[in-house]
């Protein structure tokens, strides 16, 4: 019986490379609900924006994705579309109501959230919670909670 992506994101994966982590990444989105938020939880430099170039690929999302900090959240349409959020700058969930995102999550859409504890008591109760890491070596670890 095959693995599926969530079962070795519960377990958790190491990746070795940029590439490595987009394509578990890709493969993560692809396996994704419409209507799914994610949340990426790591410090600076661990790889969120890395996982959400390569989730985005895995949603049908042609074009490339950087990192939203100065613009907060960036909206890209694929075949299902990428709202991705980040709330580093942001100080409380009143903030990202304000912002009107749920304006553009129109289906298909998926949400992916960097820094989701700034605005936790935003989030829905059925998020994905995705762990990011450095380990030794700069091995990266990605481990999806349970």
């Amino acid at each position: 019986m095959a693995t599926s992506i969530f079962d070795k994101l519960r377990a958790g994966v190491t990746t070795r490379s940029a590439e490595e982590t987009r394509s578990l990444a890709t493969e993560f989105g692809a396996a994704l609900s419409p209507g799914s938020v994610v949340a990426l939880h790591g410090d600076l430099g661990v790889g969120k924006t890395t996982f959400v170039q390569g989730l985005a690929r895995g949603l049908g999302v042609d074009g490339g994705v950087t990192s939203p900090t100065f613009n907060i959240f960036t909206l890209h349409r694929g075949k299902t579309n990428l709202l991705h959020l980040d709330a580093y700058r942001l100080e409380s969930a009143r903030e990202v109501e304000d912002l009107l995102i749920e304006d553009f999550m129109e289906p298909p859409w998926c949400l992916a959230v960097e820094w989701p504890e700034k605005v936790a008591t935003w989030l829905p109760v059925g998020a994905l919670h995705l762990d990011l890491s450095i380990g030794p070596e700069h091995a990266h670890h990605v481990r999806l909670r349970a």
